[in-house]
Protein backbone atom coordinates (compact mmCIF):
# COMPACT_ATOMS: atom_id res chain seq x y z
CA UNK A 1 0.00 0.00 0.00
CA UNK A 2 1.51 3.74 -1.00
CA UNK A 3 0.34 5.30 1.93
CA UNK A 4 -2.70 6.58 1.15
CA UNK A 5 -6.46 6.02 2.09
CA UNK A 6 -7.74 8.66 -0.39
CA UNK A 7 -6.17 10.63 -2.58
CA UNK A 8 -7.39 13.98 -4.08
CA UNK A 9 -6.94 15.89 -7.04
CA UNK A 10 -4.66 19.01 -6.94
CA UNK A 11 -2.84 21.37 -8.59
CA UNK A 12 0.48 22.69 -8.47
CA UNK A 13 1.79 24.63 -5.31
CA UNK A 14 3.87 22.65 -2.12
CA UNK A 15 2.31 19.22 -1.66
CA UNK A 16 0.65 18.14 2.11
CA UNK A 17 -0.88 14.71 3.07
CA UNK A 18 -3.14 14.67 6.07
CA UNK A 19 -3.45 11.82 8.31
CA UNK A 20 -7.47 10.47 8.72
CA UNK A 21 -7.74 11.77 12.23
CA UNK A 22 -7.98 15.36 11.33
CA UNK A 23 -10.98 16.83 10.02
CA UNK A 24 -11.50 18.21 6.35
CA UNK A 25 -14.48 19.82 4.94
CA UNK A 26 -16.63 17.25 3.07
CA UNK A 27 -14.71 14.36 3.86
CA UNK A 28 -15.71 11.83 7.06
CA UNK A 29 -12.49 11.79 9.73
CA UNK A 30 -12.70 7.30 10.20
CA UNK A 31 -9.55 7.40 12.45
CA UNK A 32 -8.29 4.23 10.20
CA UNK A 33 -11.76 2.37 11.93
CA UNK A 34 -14.32 0.53 11.14
CA UNK A 35 -15.88 1.31 13.96
CA UNK A 36 -16.12 4.85 13.61
CA UNK A 37 -19.23 5.85 11.34
CA UNK A 38 -19.03 9.42 10.89
CA UNK A 39 -20.60 11.82 8.31
CA UNK A 40 -18.66 14.04 6.16
CA UNK A 41 -17.34 17.01 8.69
CA UNK A 42 -18.86 20.50 8.49
CA UNK A 43 -15.20 22.33 8.72
CA UNK A 44 -11.39 21.62 8.42
CA UNK A 45 -9.76 21.14 12.14
CA UNK A 46 -8.09 24.38 13.15
CA UNK A 47 -4.81 23.14 12.65
CA UNK A 48 -5.16 23.45 8.90
CA UNK A 49 -5.75 26.56 8.30
CA UNK A 50 -2.22 27.46 6.79
CA UNK A 51 -2.22 24.43 5.06
CA UNK A 52 -5.39 25.59 3.37
CA UNK A 53 -4.04 29.18 2.88
CA UNK A 54 -0.74 28.20 1.00
CA UNK A 55 -0.62 24.60 0.25
CA UNK A 56 -2.68 21.67 -1.10
CA UNK A 57 -3.91 18.63 -0.20
CA UNK A 58 -3.00 15.64 -2.18
CA UNK A 59 -4.62 13.11 0.37
CA UNK A 60 -5.45 11.72 3.23
CA UNK A 61 -2.94 8.93 4.69
CA UNK A 62 -3.42 5.44 6.10
CA UNK A 63 -2.63 4.61 9.81
CA UNK A 64 -2.84 2.53 12.69
CA UNK A 65 -6.23 2.31 14.19
CA UNK A 66 -7.53 4.83 16.59
CA UNK A 67 -3.38 6.45 16.32
CA UNK A 68 -3.34 3.69 19.43
CA UNK A 69 -0.77 1.39 18.11
CA UNK A 70 3.02 1.94 16.64
CA UNK A 71 3.33 -0.88 14.47
CA UNK A 72 1.32 1.13 11.65
CA UNK A 73 -0.55 -2.52 10.51
CA UNK A 74 -4.25 -1.93 9.81
CA UNK A 75 -6.47 -4.29 8.25
CA UNK A 76 -9.20 -2.59 7.33
CA UNK A 77 -7.65 0.27 5.57
CA UNK A 78 -4.43 -1.30 4.65
CA UNK A 79 -0.93 -1.52 5.95
CA UNK A 80 1.59 1.10 4.35
CA UNK A 81 4.59 -0.20 2.79
CA UNK A 82 7.82 0.42 4.42
CA UNK A 83 9.69 1.78 1.49
CA UNK A 84 13.41 1.17 3.12
CA UNK A 85 12.31 -2.43 2.88
CA UNK A 86 8.79 -4.30 2.21
CA UNK A 87 9.78 -7.08 5.27
CA UNK A 88 9.61 -4.08 7.94
CA UNK A 89 6.38 -2.41 9.44
CA UNK A 90 6.26 1.02 8.46
CA UNK A 91 5.75 2.25 12.28
CA UNK A 92 2.66 3.94 13.36
CA UNK A 93 0.49 5.13 14.01
CA UNK A 94 1.30 8.07 11.28
CA UNK A 95 2.64 5.35 9.18
CA UNK A 96 0.91 7.10 5.50
CA UNK A 97 2.18 10.20 6.38
CA UNK A 98 5.87 8.98 6.76
CA UNK A 99 5.31 6.74 3.44
CA UNK A 100 3.83 9.18 1.12
CA UNK A 101 7.01 11.98 2.21
CA UNK A 102 9.61 8.88 1.67
CA UNK A 103 8.09 7.76 -1.48
CA UNK A 104 7.87 11.54 -2.59
CA UNK A 105 4.45 11.74 -2.84
CA UNK A 106 4.14 14.87 -0.40
CA UNK A 107 6.58 17.45 0.54
CA UNK A 108 5.01 17.54 3.87
CA UNK A 109 2.99 14.89 6.18
CA UNK A 110 0.64 16.11 8.77
CA UNK A 111 0.29 13.08 11.96
CA UNK A 112 0.17 13.29 15.51
CA UNK A 113 1.96 12.07 18.12
CA UNK A 114 0.60 10.41 21.33
CA UNK A 115 3.34 8.04 22.68
CA UNK A 116 5.67 8.30 19.19
CA UNK A 117 3.27 8.13 16.66
CA UNK A 118 5.07 10.96 14.02
CA UNK A 119 8.84 10.15 15.78
CA UNK A 120 8.61 6.30 15.13
CA UNK A 121 6.94 5.93 11.57
CA UNK A 122 9.63 8.76 10.72
CA UNK A 123 12.53 6.78 12.36
CA UNK A 124 11.21 3.42 10.39
CA UNK A 125 10.79 4.99 6.74
CA UNK A 126 14.26 6.99 6.85
CA UNK A 127 12.49 10.37 7.22
CA UNK A 128 12.55 13.60 9.70
CA UNK A 129 9.32 13.73 12.12
CA UNK A 130 8.83 16.67 14.31
CA UNK A 131 6.40 16.34 18.08
CA UNK A 132 5.20 19.38 19.30
CA UNK A 133 5.37 21.01 22.54
CA UNK A 134 1.53 19.53 24.30
CA UNK A 135 -1.04 22.49 23.62
CA UNK A 136 1.27 24.42 21.00
CA UNK A 137 -0.64 23.27 18.28
CA UNK A 138 -4.52 23.83 18.31
CA UNK A 139 -6.22 20.28 18.28
CA UNK A 140 -9.97 20.88 17.83
CA UNK A 141 -11.07 19.24 14.86
CA UNK A 142 -8.36 16.29 15.63
CA UNK A 143 -9.68 12.63 16.63
CA UNK A 144 -8.75 12.64 20.76
CA UNK A 145 -6.75 9.41 22.10
CA UNK A 146 -5.00 10.54 25.03
CA UNK A 147 -6.15 14.37 25.52
CA UNK A 148 -2.86 14.92 28.00
CA UNK A 149 -0.59 13.55 25.63
CA UNK A 150 -1.67 14.06 22.44
CA UNK A 151 0.14 16.52 19.98
CA UNK A 152 0.24 17.23 16.40
CA UNK A 153 3.16 17.73 14.20
CA UNK A 154 4.78 17.37 10.84
CA UNK A 155 6.75 14.94 9.09
CA UNK A 156 8.91 15.52 5.91
CA UNK A 157 12.00 14.18 3.77
CA UNK A 158 14.31 16.33 5.97
CA UNK A 159 14.33 18.77 8.39
CA UNK A 160 14.09 21.50 5.91
CA UNK A 161 11.15 19.83 5.38
CA UNK A 162 10.37 19.99 8.99
CA UNK A 163 10.60 23.91 9.12
CA UNK A 164 8.31 24.16 6.31
CA UNK A 165 5.82 22.24 7.72
CA UNK A 166 5.87 24.09 10.97
CA UNK A 167 5.25 27.36 8.86
CA UNK A 168 2.30 25.77 7.72
CA UNK A 169 0.75 24.71 11.07
CA UNK A 170 1.83 28.00 12.68
CA UNK A 171 1.94 31.09 10.35
CA UNK A 172 5.51 33.25 10.94
CA UNK A 173 7.53 30.50 12.41
CA UNK A 174 11.14 30.79 11.85
CA UNK A 175 14.27 29.01 13.44
CA UNK A 176 16.03 30.43 16.29
CA UNK A 177 19.73 29.66 17.13
CA UNK A 178 21.46 26.38 17.57
CA UNK A 179 21.63 24.42 21.53
CA UNK A 180 24.16 22.64 23.27
CA UNK A 181 23.26 19.24 23.50
CA UNK A 182 23.69 16.43 26.19
CA UNK A 183 23.78 12.75 24.81
CA UNK A 184 21.88 10.52 27.20
CA UNK A 185 22.88 6.46 26.27
CA UNK A 186 19.77 4.12 26.72
CA UNK A 187 20.44 -0.03 25.79
CA UNK A 188 20.45 0.10 22.02
CA UNK A 189 22.69 -1.51 19.40
CA UNK A 190 26.15 -0.83 18.85
CA UNK A 191 25.75 0.53 15.24
CA UNK A 192 22.69 3.09 16.18
CA UNK A 193 25.62 4.31 18.92
CA UNK A 194 27.96 4.79 16.62
CA UNK A 195 26.36 6.52 14.31
CA UNK A 196 24.81 9.14 16.48
CA UNK A 197 28.24 9.17 17.85
CA UNK A 198 29.86 9.48 14.22
CA UNK A 199 27.50 12.59 14.30
CA UNK A 200 27.09 14.29 17.45
CA UNK A 201 30.79 14.09 18.24
CA UNK A 202 32.20 14.87 21.99
CA UNK A 203 29.32 16.20 24.07
CA UNK A 204 28.29 16.26 27.50
CA UNK A 205 26.85 13.26 29.48
CA UNK A 206 23.54 13.27 30.67
CA UNK A 207 21.77 10.82 32.66
CA UNK A 208 18.00 10.53 32.84
CA UNK A 209 17.10 6.90 35.66
CA UNK A 210 13.69 7.64 35.77
CA UNK A 211 12.97 7.17 31.76
CA UNK A 212 12.08 3.45 32.36
CA UNK A 213 9.71 4.11 35.06
CA UNK A 214 8.34 7.03 33.61
CA UNK A 215 7.81 4.76 30.17
CA UNK A 216 5.32 2.39 32.32
CA UNK A 217 3.82 5.63 33.95
CA UNK A 218 3.04 6.91 30.51
CA UNK A 219 1.47 3.77 28.99
CA UNK A 220 -1.16 3.63 32.17
CA UNK A 221 -2.31 6.91 31.51
CA UNK A 222 -2.48 6.36 27.99
CA UNK A 223 -4.65 3.52 28.15
CA UNK A 224 -7.40 4.76 30.85
CA UNK A 225 -7.48 8.01 28.37
CA UNK A 226 -7.89 5.94 25.55
CA UNK A 227 -10.54 3.87 26.94
CA UNK A 228 -12.51 6.70 28.67
CA UNK A 229 -12.30 8.18 24.78
CA UNK A 230 -13.20 5.48 22.80
CA UNK A 231 -13.69 2.79 24.81
CA UNK A 232 -17.18 2.58 23.38
CA UNK A 233 -16.40 1.65 20.00
CA UNK A 234 -15.56 -2.12 21.30
CA UNK A 235 -19.48 -2.56 21.96
CA UNK A 236 -19.11 -2.50 18.36
CA UNK A 237 -17.13 -5.55 17.42
CA UNK A 238 -14.98 -3.65 14.67
CA UNK A 239 -12.38 -3.14 16.58
CA UNK A 240 -9.01 -4.34 15.89
CA UNK A 241 -7.47 -7.54 18.03
CA UNK A 242 -4.36 -5.16 19.22
CA UNK A 243 -6.46 -2.22 19.43
CA UNK A 244 -9.13 -3.74 21.75
CA UNK A 245 -6.85 -5.38 23.89
CA UNK A 246 -5.39 -1.94 24.97
CA UNK A 247 -8.62 -0.05 25.14
CA UNK A 248 -9.95 -3.31 27.40
CA UNK A 249 -6.31 -2.68 29.54
CA UNK A 250 -7.47 0.71 29.69
CA UNK A 251 -10.98 0.07 31.29
CA UNK A 252 -9.41 -1.99 33.96
CA UNK A 253 -6.89 0.68 35.31
CA UNK A 254 -7.38 1.20 39.37
CA UNK A 255 -7.94 4.58 40.83
CA UNK A 256 -4.40 4.00 42.79
CA UNK A 257 -2.52 2.72 39.16
CA UNK A 258 -3.55 6.19 38.07
CA UNK A 259 -2.65 7.99 41.30
CA UNK A 260 0.83 6.62 41.22
CA UNK A 261 1.33 7.01 37.50
CA UNK A 262 0.37 10.87 38.02
CA UNK A 263 2.68 10.63 40.64
CA UNK A 264 5.80 9.50 38.58
CA UNK A 265 4.54 11.92 36.07
CA UNK A 266 5.01 14.79 38.38
CA UNK A 267 9.24 13.86 39.18
CA UNK A 268 9.69 12.72 35.80
CA UNK A 269 8.90 16.26 34.28
CA UNK A 270 10.72 17.90 37.06
CA UNK A 271 14.14 14.86 36.59
CA UNK A 272 13.88 15.86 32.63
CA UNK A 273 13.26 19.51 33.34
CA UNK A 274 16.31 19.76 35.76
CA UNK A 275 18.55 17.65 32.98
CA UNK A 276 17.76 20.72 30.36
CA UNK A 277 19.06 23.45 33.16
CA UNK A 278 22.15 22.05 32.24
CA UNK A 279 22.34 21.55 28.35
CA UNK A 280 19.36 23.09 25.64
CA UNK A 281 19.09 19.69 23.63
CA UNK A 282 19.24 16.22 24.73
CA UNK A 283 20.16 13.81 22.45
CA UNK A 284 18.84 9.44 22.19
CA UNK A 285 17.80 7.25 19.67
CA UNK A 286 14.06 7.02 18.77
CA UNK A 287 14.55 3.47 18.16
CA UNK A 288 16.78 1.15 19.69
CA UNK A 289 17.68 -0.47 16.67
CA UNK A 290 16.20 -1.40 13.18
CA UNK A 291 12.68 -1.94 12.66
CA UNK A 292 10.63 -4.66 13.28
CA UNK A 293 9.66 -7.01 10.96
CA UNK A 294 6.07 -7.65 9.78
CA UNK A 295 5.78 -10.94 11.21
CA UNK A 296 6.66 -9.48 14.75
CA UNK A 297 5.26 -6.29 15.73
CA UNK A 298 5.12 -6.72 19.29
CA UNK A 299 9.02 -6.23 18.86
CA UNK A 300 8.71 -2.70 18.29
CA UNK A 301 7.12 -1.74 21.92
CA UNK A 302 11.09 -2.76 23.30
CA UNK A 303 12.79 -0.81 20.67
CA UNK A 304 10.92 2.56 21.07
CA UNK A 305 12.09 5.77 23.09
CA UNK A 306 9.47 8.05 23.01
CA UNK A 307 6.90 8.12 25.83
CA UNK A 308 8.38 9.70 28.44
CA UNK A 309 8.48 12.83 25.90
CA UNK A 310 4.76 12.40 25.78
CA UNK A 311 4.74 12.48 29.38
CA UNK A 312 6.53 15.55 30.39
CA UNK A 313 4.43 17.15 26.89
CA UNK A 314 7.74 18.04 25.49
CA UNK A 315 9.20 18.91 21.80
CA UNK A 316 11.26 16.46 20.06
CA UNK A 317 12.49 15.89 16.57
CA UNK A 318 13.59 12.37 14.97
CA UNK A 319 16.53 13.04 11.69
CA UNK A 320 17.64 10.27 9.90
CA UNK A 321 21.23 9.31 10.61
CA UNK A 322 23.05 7.20 8.34
CA UNK A 323 24.25 3.78 9.37
CA UNK A 324 27.37 1.85 8.51
CA UNK A 325 25.55 -1.90 9.55
CA UNK A 326 21.98 -1.49 8.97
CA UNK A 327 19.22 1.17 7.80
CA UNK A 328 19.41 4.61 8.70
CA UNK A 329 19.17 5.29 12.32
CA UNK A 330 16.95 7.78 13.72
CA UNK A 331 18.47 10.06 15.93
CA UNK A 332 16.09 11.94 18.54
CA UNK A 333 16.67 15.67 19.66
CA UNK A 334 14.61 16.29 22.86
CA UNK A 335 14.10 20.52 24.28
CA UNK A 336 12.72 22.00 26.72
CA UNK A 337 8.48 23.86 26.12
CA UNK A 338 8.08 25.58 23.50
CA UNK A 339 11.47 25.36 22.30
CA UNK A 340 10.61 23.82 18.52
CA UNK A 341 12.90 26.90 17.20
CA UNK A 342 15.83 25.80 18.78
CA UNK A 343 15.43 22.40 17.83
CA UNK A 344 14.75 22.56 14.67
CA UNK A 345 17.92 24.80 14.19
CA UNK A 346 19.98 22.30 16.04
CA UNK A 347 18.81 20.01 13.66
CA UNK A 348 19.56 21.73 10.81
CA UNK A 349 22.92 22.22 12.12
CA UNK A 350 23.78 18.87 12.55
CA UNK A 351 22.07 17.76 9.14
CA UNK A 352 24.68 20.35 7.05
CA UNK A 353 26.93 18.33 8.37
CA UNK A 354 25.79 14.97 6.89
CA UNK A 355 25.77 16.21 3.25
Amino acid sequence: MDGFSLRLDHGPGLRVAVKDLFDMEGLPTTAGSAAVQAAPASRDAACLAGIRASAVVVGRTAMHELAYGITGINAWQGTPTNPLDASWLPGGSSSGSAVVVANDQADVGIGSDTGGSVRIPAACCGVAGLKTTWGRISLHGVWPLAPSLDTVGPLARDVAGLVVGMQLLEPGFTVGAPGRIGRWRPDAAPGVDAALDALLGRCAEVALPGWEQADAAAAVLLSAEAHRGVGHLLASGRIGTDVAQRLTTGGNRTSSELAAAQAVRQAWTAEIAAALERVDVIALPVLRDAPAPLDAPERMYSLRLTLPVNLAGLPAVAMPVPRRDGPPASLQLIGRPGSEEQLLATALELESSLA
